[in-house]
């Protein structure tokens, strides 16, 4: 039987503003057929080094194919992810994922034309990426590619300027867990909703109604997928959402299944990849 886990790692504390979290995924082949493969939308960005095997990946009904000692950036992601190894073999994966306030600290990108989408790094910016590639190809052991990897993206933080009112805008959605409106941040910045979906696709790649929805739902899952009673989970599905319809709308579109499809499935990726 295919043992898989998530080793969660600490981040360098310059990185740990801008980062939500490092781990590394381990995986003893493909997995199991019962297993659903399901990676649910966290609202955040990630930078992915397969340095053992490769990663399959179908978001939004397109294939997406990460081979052996490949650099990626995955865009914000706001549908599910079916997930599983390229071979059934060993497989070992460093994931860095940026929380929304950190991507465009360390990359100039074009974020709109990334989301839902999986691009090789060395497609984004170039050379750099590609020398950075090889350097972690041949470095041993994991750990060494670990600090290897923090050393370029602390390199990379310090070419960046922080953007005040987007990075306030952010803060104020993910402290009220997604359960604000743009008209309170049109309010509160004295900005457009207009201006600040420019702001947000610039620097997310999607706008502030989209990111709280994500957020929301977020909060939702972590306490589904830590096996809540029933009880805590009803009470926290009508805290977030207006009714039972509203919620279940909400499940489907970020997992694709209804609550009690999902309940009733083997979906051990999510729930460790949430808890990790």
């Amino acid at each position: 039987m295919t043992e898989f886990r998530f080793i969660p790692i600490a981040p360098d504390p310059l990185l740990s503003p801008y980062l939500a979290k490092i781990s590394v995924f381990e995986s003893s082949g493909r997995l199991p057929a019962a297993e659903r493969k399901l990676i649910v939308p966290n609202a955040n960005f990630k930078l992915t080094l397969t340095y053992r095997n490769g990663i399959v990946a179908g978001i939004g009904g397109k294939t997406f194919v990460q081979h052996e000692n490949r650099l990626s950036l995955t865009g914000l992601i706001d549908s599910p992810v079916m997930l599983d190894a390229q071979n059934d073999a060993h497989t070992g994966t460093i994931i860095v994922e940026f929380n929304p306030i950190g991507a465009y600290r360390f990359f100039h990108l074009p974020y709109a034309e990334v989301k839902n989408q999986i691009v090789e790094l060395g497609d984004l910016i170039g050379n750099r990426a590609e020398k950075l590639r090889l350097q972690l190809s041949e470095a041993n052991p994991v750990g060494l590619k670990l600090q290897m990897l923090q050393n370029f993206l602390i390199k990379q933080l310090e070419k960046t300027l922080s953007d005040p009112i987007y990075d306030y805008c952010i803060d104020r959605i993910l402290r009220a867990g997604g359960l604000l409106t743009v008209k309170q941040l049109e309010k509160d910045t004295g900005y457009s909703s207009r201006w600040l979906h420019t702001k947000f696709s610039e620097h997310l790649g999607t706008g502030p109604k989209n990111l709280a929805e994500i957020v929301r739902f977020k909060q939702v899952y972590q306490t589904y997928s830590a096996g809540a009673n029933n009880q805590i989970l009803t009470e926290q599905i009508y805290y977030n959402y207006h009714d039972q319809s509203h919620f279940i709308r909400a499940f489907k579109r970020f997992t694709g299944a209804t609550p009690t499809d999902l309940k009733n499935s083997t979906n051990e990726l999510s729930t460790k990849n949430f808890n990790s």
